[in-house]
């Protein structure tokens, strides 16, 4: 169980200083959910992207910037990877030198097997690694995307490895839970094949989809764009998310993702015969079959009827708002910068950080 010491053991936080490497939607919105939460120690951000810093700056969300990731992780003892799953591993290289002993570290990212031989390799401690993926997002990216809630009701996965220290579980589990999530242990393997069904495969359908739309040539763009009814308008949704983290995601998690996209053309298959011979009995039951899955999801509090998710955003000082009004944003925190904000943008690589 964890340490009793903790400051913060009534807000289920047992840590004192936190540091969010990665500062779009997932690493916002966690910074976002602490402090709404209850966590009032330090957050030190780190992102190579001089844009998101600014954003992040200007909207208040750490108490410390850094354009190196290492700096920023100097003195935590919480640590979040909040970058694409194709970084992890060099991310993981460059703050190694400046982890605390007592440091955990953990991750946000999409796919698990990959990540943990990459992150553990890479630490000094592999017991203090603990991965971790909470299922909550959007298409939207960046600072300004994240809000408080976004975990609240939502599953996050945590997939120790054989080396993890379980009391090190304990105290991300209790983080998550603290932040409103329901927490789940599973295989690390079983992680990336069920989530190869029910987030990269369906996103994977929703880039080639559009993708197919927009190339028919018997139908113009100003067509697609004009006429789009709401299922197709559901498919642009997911195909805008990020391109970098979802060429990641699948880069990294080939092995399943091959295998649910096997099975799925098997499926599309019989469809596509069904249709050519009228098959009507079969389409319908299958369609049926898919409806009541969807109605399911809903009931199990997973989802609401409603389209905008149900979800609002709050700002984490004045829980009662919503960000998106136009107000300014008091920075709660005196700020500090290791480094100018104003560097220019990068993208994450094999150098990252």
């Amino acid at each position: 169980m964890p340490d009793s010491d903790s400051p913060d053991e009534e807000t289920g936080f047992f840590f004192h200083h936190v540091a969010i490497i990665g500062i779009g939607l997932i690493g916002s919105s966690v910074a976002l959910a602490l402090r709404v939460n209850g966590f009032e120690g330090p957050i030190s951000i780190a992102d190579r992207n001089g844009e998101a810093l600014r954003e992040a700056t200007e909207l208040g969300l750490g108490t410390s910037y850094h354009t190196s990731a290492a700096k920023a992780v100097s003195g935590a003892d919480m640590v979040f990877l909040c970058v694409p799953v194709g970084a992890m591993g060099a991310t993981a290289r460059a703050i190694a030198p400046a982890l605390s002993k007592t440091a955990i570290v953990t991750d946000t990212g999409s796919v698990k097997g990959s990540v943990a031989r990459a992150v553990s390799a890479a630490i000094p401690d592999k017991s203090r690694f603990v991965p971790g993926h909470p299922i909550a997002g959007s298409e939207q990216s960046g600072p300004r995307a994240g809000w408080a809630t976004l975990f609240r009701h939502r599953w996050c996965i945590l997939t120790p490895t054989e080396h993890t220290d379980p009391a090190a579980t304990d105290v991300v589990a209790a983080m998550w839970r603290a932040m409103g999530a329901n927490v789940e242990i599973m295989d690390i393997e079983h992680h990336d094949l069920v989530l190869s069904i029910t987030s990269h495969l369906p996103h994977l359908i929703a880039y080639n989809i559009v993708r197919t739309a927009y190339d028919m040539e018997t139908v113009t763009e100003q067509d697609v764009i004009k006429f789009s009814a709401g299922g197709f308008r559901d498919f642009t949704r997911i195909a805008a998310s990020d391109p970098t983290m979802w060429r990641d995601v699948f880069l990294n998690n080939k092995t399943a993702v091959i295998e649910t996209l096997g099975r799925f053309m098997e499926d599309l298959a019989m469809l596509q015969r069904a249709i050519r011979w009228g098959d009507g009995e079969q389409l319908f039951d299958t369609f049926q079959r898919t409806r009541n899955i969807r109605l399911s999801i809903i009931e199990a509090g997973q989802e609401t009827a409603a389209p905008d998710f149900g979800r609002p955003r709050f700002d984490p000082r004045n829980p009662g708002r919503d960000v998106d009004q136009d107000q300014p944003h008091d920075t709660p925190h005196e700020a500090h910068h290791d480094h100018p904000v104003d560097v220019p943008d990068d993208d994450y690589d094999e150098e990252a950080f």
